[in-house]
């Protein structure tokens, strides 16, 4: 399903990937079975963290941090947390099974990109990038891929990478059927948290669609 490369073992060493396939979803716009659930998450969070300093120096999301700053990057989910705890924002309405995702990653800071399943040219391979690797990301742009970032390709192109995020060509879609969710966790993450937030998704996404099952879990080191 998803070959690890040599390269990446010895470059991220202690890094993890969750890979996760759902079937039997429905990916509604807007999902009103996930409404509730969205303002007790913001409701949770706003609880939850008092200040910004409190917020930056959470598991896990210092680990990110730290791998971001290489790249002279913020981590996007810790700006996206600002923006609901802090500025009174709310979690975006968007298709039910990215808002499941993008739920998952508020409450457990993990860094995930869904794809459509049926789009994916299998085998999936966990690499290094060079720095010449190209892909068109979900907002259409072309974009090249930073030197020595984790990415993910299927034997057609990439279809994401840690900093830059998932592409245009496996998104998910409203007629998707198969989802498939990627999280990406540099050294220090554990397998049990990155199998807590899968479990999270999968619950999210059952709010969404109740005969959706889990066809494939693992975490790859």
């Amino acid at each position: 399903m998803l070959y690890v490369t040599d390269l990446w073992k010895k470059t991220h060493p202690g890094a993890s990937v969750g890979y996760m396939m759902i079937g039997n979803v429905l990916n509604l716009e807007p999902c009103e079975g996930l409404k509730n659930y969205k303002k007790q998450l913001e409701t949770d969070l706003r609880a939850r963290f008092i200040s910004k300093q409190e917020l930056s120096g959470h598991f896990p999301i210092t680990v990110y941090s730290d791998y971001y700053k290489r790249y002279k990057k913020t981590y996007h989910v810790l700006q996206q947390l600002e923006s609901i705890i802090f500025k009174g924002k709310e979690i975006p309405h968007v298709a039910g099974l990215v808002e499941a995702m993008f739920m998952a990653e508020l409450k457990n800071c993990l860094l995930t990109a869904g794809h459509d399943y049926d789009a994916l040219k299998l085998p999936l391979k966990l690499d290094i990038a060079v720095g010449n690797e190209k892909y068109i990301l979900i907002n259409g742009k072309d974009q090249v891929v930073k030197p020595g970032d984790m990415m993910v390709s299927d034997t057609v192109g990439i279809i994401s990478s840690i900093i830059h995020g998932p592409d245009l060509r496996t998104r998910l879609l409203p007629e998707t059927q198969k989802a498939a969710f990627i999280v990406y966790a540099p050294p220090g993450i554990s397998k049990d948290v990155i199998f807590k937030h899968l479990s999270d998704i999968y619950s999210y996404a059952k709010l969404v669609s109740p005969d959706a099952k889990v066809e494939r879990q693992e975490v790859y080191t």
